[in-house]
C-alpha cells in the first residue's frame, strides 16, 4: 500500500505541480486548501506525512503545527513545511512548532522526494522499535 501524503497549500497551481510529482513517485495524494480543512482531513485520513505552507487562510502552518504535536493521535506525524518564507526566524520557529523538515520555494521536485522518503523511512523505523517495546 502506498503511503499517503496530505498537502496543505492554497495555491491551486503548487498543489497541482505537487500532487503530479507526488503520484509519479508512488505515493497517495490528499489536499486541503486551508488550515481548518486542513486539520479535518489529517484527523479524518490520519496520513503518513504532512507537507504544509504556513500561509494559509483561516489557520496558518505554524498552529497546525503546534496543535498536532500537542495530540498524542498526530504527534508522530511527520511535517515538512514547505514555504515562500526563507528566513532564519521563520525557519526556527517552523522547527519549535513541530515541524520534522523546512524546504523554502522553490526546490527541486527530486530533493522533495528524497526527504519525504527520508522522514518516512525514520518514522517507519521508529514504529517498529515502539512496536517491540511494546
Amino acid at each position: 500500500m502506498p503511503n499517503r501524503i496530505l498537502v496543505v497549500e492554497d495555491d491551486e497551481d503548487l498543489v497541482e505541480l505537487w500532487t503530479f510529482n507526488l503520484t509519479n513517485a508512488g505515493f497517495e495524494v490528499a489536499t486541503a486548501s486551508n488550515g481548518s480543512d486542513g486539520l479535518k482531513k489529517i484527523r479524518a485520513l490520519h496520513p503518513d506525512l504532512l507537507l504544509l505552507d504556513l500561509m494559509l487562510p483561516e489557520l496558518d502552518g505554524f498552529a497546525i503545527c503546534d496543535i498536532l504535536r500537542r495530540d498524542p493521535d498526530t504527534a508522530s506525524i511527520p511535517i515538512i513545511i514547505l514555504t515562500a518564507v526563507s528566513g532564519g526566524l521563520a525557519r526556527l520557529a517552523g522547527f519549535d512548532a513541530g515541524a520534522n523538515d523546512y524546504v523554502t520555494k522553490p526546490f527541486s521536485p527530486k530533493e522533495l522526494i528524497a526527504r519525504i522518503q527520508g522522514l518516512l523511512d525514520l518514522a517507519a523505523i521508529a514504529a517498529a522499535r515502539r512496536a517491540r517495546v511494546a
